[in-house]
């Protein structure tokens, strides 16, 4: 079968890394890709919401299946474009219409279905420009820290901390009556701080069935000892320690089962991949947002974990019988640190010549933000490349990986070597 991933990052290359393994491909092609995933399939120069090109492309190259890597196209509504299209809809989309999608694209709306369904996450409540006189008593009315999140897309950027109610109130503001994040800021959740351990649980559902993936934590902050801005992030381990069996059967109980039952209770027919950001707090489980496809640099600790063929699940999501799928997870750690530009999350250059990249034999490189011409390879982007080694223990996956991440050199090159040694 041919596939089509959209996407051009860390994830989409660890997701083109691990599909050119199964024996079910004939030919893969990745839109727009970049330096990385050319290695598994053929780049594509389309942006991922160029919806008629797609089509276009798909039409042409006879494709049998869309993976959608970003959430941006899913938010805007790509799956119900095929959908929408008698040329179109026979070929499966891996990711959520538009109304799942909401999920991810307002938080208000994730915090609304949560409440309706009684799944576990902090006490909020949502304000807008014109209620913002409203919000500022609120605050009022908080604990601090207090937790202040975009409604809409903000590129990771939209969650804020703030630990006093002057800097609260003026964030606020900032965010409803001075537009800090655009249209995503229209509407601003206001929400109680959870004090906690944070990590991923990634499911995938073909809106009936499902199949909970390997758990992973990530890291977010630029600066060692998690100090600094936040990232769109510095590394992952998977699986995390602290989410033992106990732990993850609660997960399944109070948040997996209620999200897939309250969707179909909802009418929102959901095939795709669902990540659930989850609070520890003293062994219990709270949602503190969900994401509408796989997260990034999540996916590159997760997927070398998969020992069996990931295009057989996600032939199951496509053809509604997921519950007939089996899958391998491998008992090896998984660990993935992230090189950046320097200056990222800030102002960054791109352009860095990247070399001995082929001197890493240990472990897995994912390109992320890179661009190859007349065969040298450039930086492109703030996150550049993922190192990810799968190891026996975490000790050794860290190690291995920090050590990789250290052999590859371009200009300017920043890389947290503490990933996940805060859960040794």
């Amino acid at each position: 079968m041919n596939i089509l991933i959209i996407g051009a990052g860390g994830r989409e290359s660890a997701f083109a890394w691990k599909i050119a393994q199964s024996e079910q491909i004939d030919r893969l092609f990745i839109a727009p890709g970049n330096a990385g995933t050319s290695h598994y399939g053929q780049n594509v120069p389309l942006q991922v919401t160029d919806f008629n090109g797609i089509a276009d492309f798909v039409l042409q190259n006879h494709i049998d299946m869309v993976v959608v890597g970003p959430e941006e196209p899913l938010v805007k509504g790509i799956h119900d474009y095929f959908l929408d299209r008698g040329d179109l809809r026979h070929i499966p989309v891996i990711g959520p219409r538009k109304d799942g999608a909401l999920l991810e694209g307002s938080k208000d709306f994730a915090k609304q279905f949560m409440l309706r369904h009684g799944i576990p996450t902090a006490a909020s409540k949502s304000f807008d420009r014109t209620t913002l006189t409203e919000g500022l008593a609120y605050l009022e009315t908080q604990h601090l820290p207090v937790v202040l999140k975009a409604d809409g897309l903000a590129a990771g950027k939209g969650v804020l901390i703030c630990t006093t109610l002057e800097e609260a109130k003026a964030e606020l503001r900032a965010m409803l009556a001075e537009a800090k994040f655009g249209e995503a800021s229209n509407k601003v959740v206001i929400e109680e701080y959870l004090a906690g351990i944070e990590l991923s649980v990634f499911v995938l559902t073909d809106g009936d069935s499902y199949k909970v993936l390997p758990a992973a934590k990530d890291y977010k902050r630029i600066g060692e000892g998690d100090t600094g801005l936040n990232t769109g992030g510095m590394g992952s381990v998977s699986p995390v320690p602290f989410a033992d069996d106990s732990f993850l059967n609660k997960v399944e109980e109070r948040v997996i089962i209620p999200t897939i039952s309250g969707l179909k209770k909802d009418e929102i027919s959901y095939k795709g991949f669902i990540f659930i950001g989850l609070m520890n707090v003293n062994g219990e489980p709270y949602v503190i947002e969900y994401n509408v496809r796989m997260g990034d640099p999540e996916t590159e600790s997760v997927l070398p974990r998969i020992e069996s063929d990931l295009v057989d699940l996600l032939q199951g999501v496509a053809q509604g019988n997921l519950s007939d799928r089996s899958f391998t997870v491998s008992p090896k750690t998984a660990a993935t640190v992230v090189l950046v530009s320097g200056g990222y999350p800030g102002a960054y250059e791109s352009g860095k010549t990247i070399s001995n990249i082929e001197n890493v034999r240990e472990s897995f490189v994912f390109h992320a933000g890179t661009q190859e011409e007349a065969g040298t390879i450039t930086t492109a982007g703030g996150r550049v490349l993922a190192v990810t080694a799968l190891k026996d223990s975490l000790f050794d996956a860290l190690q291995q990986a920090t050590a990789d991440a250290g052999r590859i050199y371009f200009e300017g090159k920043y890389f947290r070597k503490d990933i996940g040694f805060d859960l040794i």
